[in-house]
Formats: structure tokens, C-alpha cells, sequence
């Protein structure tokens, strides 16, 4: 049973990490006082480019926050300074510039071009380290936007090879790119290296972290697991959507008592929504001996209006009052469906619970309307009761017709030798209660009393 599709997964790309590099301006000295090749020198700019940098800087990101940025402006001057400057700059200037160009990209959400920058960052030789890694994460996550789960992937690992430790950000994206990539058993240990690095920071997960981990439990059919993730989530969110999977997850490792106790407990809390949760408990509380209890249940999903009160669920709540021997609760859903079913098996079942009642009157009423209604499933057991409820108010004549016909719409030899020993029987009650009304009347004549004395 795959649950992943009772939650819903929250997008894992988090926010981009990056932000306008600080230009990190290192002031060079008087051209008098420093070597002709400084303005070339890792990890300095040159005044030009400085001066370009900044003019940039000031339209991406203006000083006053009620000036709108001039997005359009300076990407003019990026391209015009990467045209101008670009082979000639030292490696600290061009990953000033690149970063520039992929915060143009990111605001303007081109996360194709955003990629294609952060690629040609990684070909600077001396990149700072930092910066590496930074472009390596934000390739991991842009990659991952535009669906490429196996470069997300790539880059993503190329993080972990260099980075000095691990981060909750990369094992979440790893475990979200393998999950699309379908590799579920990769994604389960970049997932609980996540949630674990979390939990040591002292920060908090939310219910959809958990989620997330019981879905690929579920997937990967390890409901051992996800019978305690889920147990724990219950304990720490008490969620409707768990105390209901929680059911599932019994049932799945076929232990079925737990799993309606489990269920019972979720309609007992009142967290029972569907008609078919509904269906499910009744018939299962039905299905271990406790069938009042499953048609109270299922009567109580109709008064809500949850369980439709159609003719299959009237049917069914009709032979859980049946089997639990409450034929006077049973005629009401048993009237329902007779009017419903059209065919003559519901005033069928209406007329053998008449019968069970021991109103004969009314059992032989429906029994007849469901001959007149036809298309019954046993015609013969239909007029095999028929002829015992008219034996019962000894209407004998009617009694030998209904079992005679009995007979003949037997479809074995069962069913006909049973009508056919049944007319024995209702021959020798007529005998039985003419003998005695002969008896009863000879008595009268014997006891008649003497004339009054006068």
C-alpha cells in the first residue's frame, strides 16, 4: 500500500542561498607605490572594474529601499563589461562578475542562464573555495527547479567530496532527486541523515518531514519501520491522516485486530470522513463476531449523510442486524431495500424477517409481492418460506399451492424433495388440526350442560 499519495510532498527547493557577493573592494595603492601587474593580482579589482562593479551593484540593489531596481540597466552594463574586460581579468574579477550575472538571472527567475553561469564560476582555476562549494550547492538546487534530477544529483555530491561537513540542505535535495528518479532505496539514507542533522541543531521537523520518510517506507514496503515512524507521529502531531494510516499500516502486516481497533479508535475520535472508512469498520467489526456493533456504526455514517443510503449499503446494513439476530432493527433498511431493488429479493428478505418475527400476516404479503415482482435469485426458497408462513395461520390449501410450486422452480434435486416433504407436513398438520377441532367439538357435545332447574 503506497500512502505517498495521502500527502502531499512540500517543494524542496529552498531558498537560493545567493546573494550579491560583497564586492570585497581591496583598495590598491598609489600606482607609485605598487607593481604594474597588481590590478591583476587574485583576490583584488582593478579600478575600472570596481568602478563598473559598482555602478552595478547600486541598479541591482539600489541604497534607498523605495528606488525600484534597474534590472534592464544593469544587465546593459554586465554585458558590457564582460565584452570589454572579461579575458583580461584576474580570477577574483570574473567571479565578481559572474556572480553578478547569476543574481540577474536568479531575480528574473532564467534559471537555465543562472546554470550556465554558475558552470562557467566552476572553470575559474583559483576560485576561492568557498565560492565553489556555494556554486556547487545552488547548482544542486537549480538543476533540481528545472527537473534534471540526476545533474542536481551530480553537482550535489561534488559538494560533498569537498566540503568540510555535511549539510541538511544537500541531503534533503539528494533525497528529493533520487525519490523523482524513482531510487527509493538511495533516497531513504540522505533522508534520515537530513532529519538527523536537524534534530542535533535543535531545530524542530515539521509533520511533512516525517510524511515524506513513511511514504518511502511504504514504498519500499518496510512497514515495520513504518509502523513506529507512524506511532511517533502520533505522539508528536496527533493527526487525523495518521491515526487513519496507522490502520493501514496493521492491516498490511496482517495483523487485522489492531488494525479495526486501530480504525475504531479513529471513528471514536470522531476523525472518520468517508464513506468508505465507514463501510470498512462496519464490515470488519462485522467480520470478528461484533456485527450490532458494525450496523450501529454504519447507521450512524447514513445519519450523518457521510455513507450513502443506497440499495447495496442498505442491503448490507440489513444483514448485519440479520446476523446479530436483531430482526426488529433489521425491517426498516430490509423495507428501504425492497422498495429499492428491482428485483423481488428485497421483499424476500423483508418477508423471512417477518417470518423470524413470527408476524406471519405480513410475511406472507411481502413473500407474495416478490413473486409478483419476479426475478429472484431462489424462487424456490422464496415459496418454500411462503408456504410456511401460510402453514403457520392455517391457510393449508395456500400452504400445498406455494410448496407445490416450490417444487417445481427447484433448480436441484435438493430443493425439490425438500418442497415435496414439506407438503407431507403441512398434510399431516391439516390432519392434526382437523383431528383435534373434531375432538374439541365432541367434547362440547359431551359436556353439554343439563337444562336450569326451574
Amino acid at each position: 500500500m503506497r500512502l505517498i499519495n495521502k500527502f502531499k510532498l512540500g517543494s524542496l527547493l529552498a531558498a537560493f542561498l545567493v546573494v550579491l557577493l560583497p564586492v570585497q573592494l581591496v583598495f590598491a595603492a598609489d600606482d607609485e607605490q605598487r607593481a604594474p601587474p597588481a590590478a591583476r593580482t587574485a583576490g583584488t579589482l582593478s579600478d575600472a572594474v570596481m568602478r563598473a562593479i559598482g555602478s552595478i551593484q547600486e541598479k541591482m540593489q539600489p541604497e534607498d529601499p523605495d528606488d525600484e531596481p534597474d534590472l534592464v540597466g544593469a544587465k546593459a552594463e554586465l554585458d558590457e563589461l564582460y565584452e570589454r574586460r572579461y579575458e583580461r581579468m584576474n580570477d577574483f574579477e570574473k567571479s565578481t562578475l559572474l556572480s553578478f550575472y547569476t543574481n540577474y538571472y536568479l531575480n528574473t527567475e532564467n534559471y537555465p542562464d543562472a546554470i550556465r553561469i554558475f558552470e562557467q564560476t566552476l572553470t575559474i582555476e583559483t576560485l576561492r573555495e568557498d565560492v565553489r562549494l556555494r556554486t556547487l550547492r545552488s547548482l544542486g538546487q537549480l538543476e533540481a527547479a528545472e527537473e534534471k534530477w540526476a545533474d542536481s544529483i551530480k553537482y550535489y555530491e561534488q559538494w560533498r567530496d569537498i566540503a568540510p561537513e555535511e549539510d541538511d540542505i544537500v541531503f534533503r535535495g539528494l533525497s528529493y532527486a533520487h525519490y523523482q528518479l524513482e531510487q527509493f532505496t538511495e533516497a531513504l539514507p540522505h533522508w534520515l541523515s537530513y532529519m538527523e542533522m536537524i534534530l542535533l541543531q535543535g531545530e524542530e521537523l515539521g509533520r511533512d518531514d516525517y510524511a515524506y520518510l513513511n511514504g518511502i517506507y511504504f514504498i519500499l514496503e518496510d512497514f515495520d519501520s513504518a509502523l513506529e515512524l507512524t506511532k511517533t507521529m502520533i505522539m508528536l502531531f496527533d493527526d487525523p491522516i495518521d491515526w487513519l494510516n496507522l490502520s493501514a499500516i496493521y492491516g498490511s502486516i496482517e495483523d487485522y485486530t489492531h488494525s479495526v481497533q486501530s480504525l475504531n479508535l479513529s471513528y471514536l475520535r470522531g476523525l472518520l470522513d468517508d464513506d468508505s472508512r465507514y463501510i470498512n469498520l462496519a464490515q470488519s467489526l462485522t467480520g470478528i463476531d461484533m456485527p450490532y456493533s458494525g450496523a450501529k456504526i454504519l447507521q450512524d455514517g447514513m445519519d450523518k449523510q457521510i455513507v450513502e443510503a443506497d440499495l447495496d449499503n442498505l442491503t448490507t446494513l440489513t444483514q448485519m442486524h440479520l446476523i446479530a439476530s436483531e430482526y426488529e432493527s433489521a425491517a426498516d433498511p430490509a423495507k428501504r431495500v425492497a422498495e429499492l431493488d428491482d428485483s423481488g429479493d428485497g421483499f424476500d428478505n423483508l418477508g423471512y424477517i417477518y417470518y423470524m418475527q413470527a408476524d406471519y400476516e405480513a410475511s406472507v404479503e411481502a413473500l407474495k409481492q416478490a413473486v409478483e415482482k419476479g426475478g429472484l435469485k431462489d424462487s424456490a426458497g422464496t415459496l418454500y418460506t411462503l408456504a410456511r408462513a401460510h402453514m403457520e395461520l392455517k391457510n393449508f390449501d395456500d400452504a400445498l399451492e406455494a410448496a407445490r410450486d416450490s417444487a417445481d422452480a427447484g433448480d436441484d434435486e435438493r430443493a425439490r424433495k425438500n418442497a415435496q416433504d414439506f407438503m407431507k407436513v403441512i398434510e399431516s398438520r391439516r390432519t392434526y388440526y382437523n383431528t383435534i377441532a373434531s375432538r374439541k367439538e365432541e367434547a362440547i357435545d359431551f359436556y353439554e350442560s343439563y337444562p336450569p332447574l326451574r
